[in-house]
């Protein structure tokens, strides 16, 4: 019998299946399949029926709920612990870079006030002087160990613990030379007074930049609106919403007890979020708009006093040998103009925000002192410009016949503003505190709640679910 043999594959490659056997597996082994597609097609068969439809809404609802209640739980933590920071971290750092620019201008002032005394110096100036430094020294201690991560506080703090020892020795020569009566004392509390203006000034007025910039960005977390948490608060009650017309439909069932009871602790959650957190941001706005800002404009204004206070005391050590910009006018007495001018805008101002008598009233008492100082500092002007020197000298730093001194009428100034930024300081602490309370409780309520709302979603389900067994 002859024998016939096939003939291979064109290419030389494997000859072809026999007619009826099945195709391999593109992706593998005939017949093998991964978890993945397994789980997708048991799924779609889920789908298909009424019971598997139930227990995918009921995962979706409850997966929904709980993670409206943990980003509520992330959003309100988050504000609540800036809240805190405002009142207890970034606030009292600003109002401490605010007290040692008013210490160093005030050590300043005081200074150049016990120079014109000379051996005369009353012990109460000397203490206050020295008061002032401790302060100043005491508080770049304590801003440098709470100042955190600012690498520009930390660069002001050194450079002012590094300037200060100078300046404090300056004034020393300068004293010390003074009381030898000694013409060269005046130099050098001329070059001390440049050296606070130019490099203690600057440096504080620049942390006291940087602390209240960090106060402003705690303050505007704290007050940010938490729109993860309110959306997905109304995209939860719109599912739950979805979910109980369906319920409806399908059963002509007017409630699910479980499905109404997770709407309404969801709803609560979102309420409670909503209202709370306008209560938080209006008593913060209220902080920043009636303490913060007024304590700034009248910190601008105390400064601007002492300010004006230390060039009117160094007209008179100067006597003209110091001149301004013209050549002509006494350097000194042009920075006296405008300080004034600077305090007169700063009073203006702070009248325009204090919302109550007790704010308003230590103002005005400052308005009129300010009235009365620029007339006492005009004929101090007129006394020393006729060459009448001890006449100008006792009506700018006072005595026995000369008790209404320009000195008299800044101390009532200084001691006014001291009193209005008190008052401003509590207002700011009230309002910031009542921000801070109306968030408590709000954490653990929506913690609670949203875990209450997932497990009645649940419950809801099944008891449909149990229908069908």
């Amino acid at each position: 019998m002859a024998i016939t043999s096939r003939a291979p594959a064109p290419g030389g490659g494997a000859s072809a299946p026999p007619s009826g056997a099945p195709a391999p597996s593109p992706g593998g082994p005939p017949g093998r399949r991964t978890a993945w597609s397994e789980g997708v097609q048991r799924l779609r068969e889920a789908a298909t029926t009424e019971p598997g439809r139930l227990r995918i809404i009921g995962a979706v609802l409850a997966a929904l709920i709980m993670l409206f209640g943990m980003v509520s739980v992330w959003e309100v933590a988050e504000r609540a612990t800036a809240a805190d920071d405002v009142v207890g971290r970034s606030q009292p750092l600003s109002a401490d870079a605010a007290s040692i620019y008013r210490s160093l201008a005030d050590a300043d002032t005081t200074s150049s006030s016990g120079f014109l005394l000379g051996a005369q110096e009353p012990r109460e100036v000397r203490e206050r002087y020295e008061k002032d430094i401790a302060n100043a020294s005491r508080l770049l201690v304590s801003a440098a160990a709470n100042t955190g991560g600012s690498e520009e506080s930390r660069r002001q703090i050194t450079l002012l613990s590094e300037q200060l020892p100078r300046y404090t020795g300056l004034i020393e020569q300068a004293r010390a030379t003074n009381r030898q009566g000694l013409p060269l004392g005046g130099a050098y509390l001329r070059y001390a007074n440049e050296q606070m203006t130019t490099q203690l000034l600057p440096a504080a007025q620049r942390l006291y930049e940087a602390e209240t910039r960090r106060l402003y960005t705690d303050d505007d977390d704290a007050r940010a609106w938490p729109v993860g948490s309110l959306g997905l608060g109304l995209l939860a009650l719109a599912a739950l919403v979805w979910a109980q017309r369906r319920n409806y439909r399908h059963t002509n069932r007017v409630f699910n007890h479980g499905l109404v009871a997770a709407t309404a602790a969801s709803a609560v959650v979102l309420l409670w979020l909503s209202v709370g957190h306008t209560v938080a941001r209006s008593s913060l706005s209220e902080a920043r708009t009636d303490g913060q800002e007024s304590m700034k404009v009248l910190n601008d204004a105390r400064i601007a006093s002492l300010q004006a206070r230390a060039s009117e005391n160094l007209t008179l050590i100067a006597r003209g040998a110091v001149l301004a910009e013209d050549k002509k006018s006494d350097k000194y007495d042009v920075d006296f103009a405008n300080n004034m001018k600077q305090l007169d805008a700063g009073l203006a101002t702070a009248l325009r925000l204090a919302d109550d008598e007790d704010g308003r009233s230590p103002v005005s008492r400052a308005v009129d002192g300010v009235e009365q100082w620029k007339q006492r500092h005009a004929a101090a002007r007129e006394a020393d410009l006729k060459g009448d020197y001890e006449a100008a000298l006792s009506q700018v730093v006072g005595d026995e016949q000369h008790k209404e001194s320009s000195g008299a009428a800044f101390d009532t100034v200084d001691a006014s503003l001291d009193r209005a930024v008190a008052h401003e300081q509590r207002e700011f602490t009230r309002a910031a505190r009542d921000g801070i309370g109306a968030l408590g409780g709000l954490v653990t309520g929506s913690a609670v709640l949203v875990v209450a709302g997932a497990t009645a979603a649940l419950l809801g389900i099944g008891r449909r679910l149990s229908e069908y067994r």
